[in-house]
């Protein structure tokens, strides 16, 4: 056997070891299965990625209720912007009382308030708006002082869906995702 087979044979052996052990509830390499959901993410706004990068690492630093709040303040921002893409335009038909301008105006209104005004923009669907109150309220659990204490799964299945629920705006936006 050469040193090339040996390297070859190591990467080998590293690779099924981190596959194997990351099945386990305790492997700390489950901590980084998000990644590859993250890299599916279409472009974010500085803001977005680095807020977004500082729940990954929470959860590698078992910060789980930071990760929760973390992400959906990414998650947020992005509603945020992706009701301004078309100027506008169908949020004042939706709320004429609404006085915005720039989408810091959007920031005084509630998460509740923005996911409902994105159903009647018709931004997300209604199936779409029930599952997004629902991890709203998940990260309220993680904010203030609950008896939630969610660990790595219930941290890894928050972020995992609040990422689907990005591409699902991002398709949107493009238009590449139907009503």
């Amino acid at each position: 056997m050469n040193a090339e087979d040996v390297v070859r044979w190591g990467a080998i052996l590293k690779s099924d070891a981190t596959r194997i052990l990351g099945t386990l509830e305790s492997a700390r390499t489950r901590r980084f299965t998000l990644d590859a959901s993250y890299k599916h993410l279409g472009q974010l706004s500085l803001k977005q990625d680095d807020l977004f990068r500082q729940a990954l690492r929470c959860v590698e630093h078992e910060l789980y209720r930071a990760a929760h709040v973390m992400a959906w303040v990414a998650f947020s921002d992005l509603l945020q912007e992706s009701l301004s893409h078309d100027g506008f335009v169908e949020l004042r038909k939706a709320r004429p009382t609404w006085k915005i301008r720039s989408t810091e105006d959007l920031r005084v209104f509630s998460d509740h308030e923005l996911i409902v005004v994105a159903q009647e923009t018709g931004l997300i669907s209604k199936t779409v708006a029930k599952a997004l109150h629902g991890l709203l309220n998940k990260r309220n659990e993680c904010a203030h002082p609950e008896d939630y204490f969610p660990e790595l799964n219930d941290t890894l299945g928050y972020v995992d869906e609040l990422f689907k629920r990005v591409r699902y705006i991002q398709g949107r936006v493009s238009g590449s995702v139907s009503p």
